[in-house]
C-alpha cells in the first residue's frame, strides 16, 4: 500500500515517535480550525494545553476571541506563518479547508482524533504539506513530553 494512502502519515512516512518530536520541536504557531470557547469542549482542552508551549491562533468564525487570543473567520485571514493547523471539524468538511491550507503552506495539517479524509490527505501531501491523521495532538504531545522525548 502506498504510504500516502495510510492514515496518520508525517511527509509519506507512517507517524513515529521520532516524527512527531521532530515536528513538534520545529513549530511555534498552531492554528486551531474549529475551536470552541466552551471548556467542555474537546477542541478547548487541547488549545489550553497547547497554548503553554506554542502560539494557537483559534480559527472560528462565529467568535472574535477565545483563550485571550484573537479569533479569525478562516486560514487566509490569519497575519503571521503558521505552522501547524490542529483541525477539530468533520471529515466530511476537510476538503473546504484544503485551498486555504495550500495557501498558509503549514508544516503540518493536523486532523484530530476520528478526522481523517485521504484524498485530502495525498493531496496536501503532494503539495509538500504534512499530514497526520486521526490523532490528538495533546496526548501525542503529553506522552512525548512525559518520556523525555521532548
Amino acid at each position: 500500500m502506498d504510504a500516502k494512502a495510510e492514515i496518520g502519515v508525517i511527509k509519506g512516512q507512517a507517524v513515529d515517535d521520532d516524527g512527531l518530536a521532530a515536528l513538534f520541536a520545529s513549530i511555534e504557531t498552531v492554528a486551531i480550525v474549529g475551536l470552541s470557547p466552551d471548556p467542555s469542549k474537546a477542541s478547548f482542552g487541547v488549545a489550553q494545553y497547547l497554548q503553554s508551549y506554542y502560539r494557537i491562533i483559534p480559527v472560528n468564525p462565529n467568535y472574535s476571541e477565545i483563550l485571550g487570543e484573537p479569533c479569525y473567520p478562516d486560514l487566509k485571514s490569519v497575519p503571521v506563518p503558521i505552522d501547524l493547523v490542529d483541525v477539530f471539524q468533520r471529515s466530511e468538511r476537510i476538503p473546504r479547508l484544503i485551498p486555504d491550507v495550500i495557501a498558509v503552506r503549514p508544516v503540518c495539517f493536523w486532523m484530530q482524533l476520528g478526522i481523517a479524509h485521504r484524498e485530502s490527505a495525498v493531496y496536501l501531501l503532494d503539495a509538500g504539506v504534512a499530514v497526520v491523521e486521526d490523532r490528538c495532538t495533546k496526548i501525542d504531545h503529553q506522552r512525548l513530553m512525559g518520556s523525555g522525548q521532548l
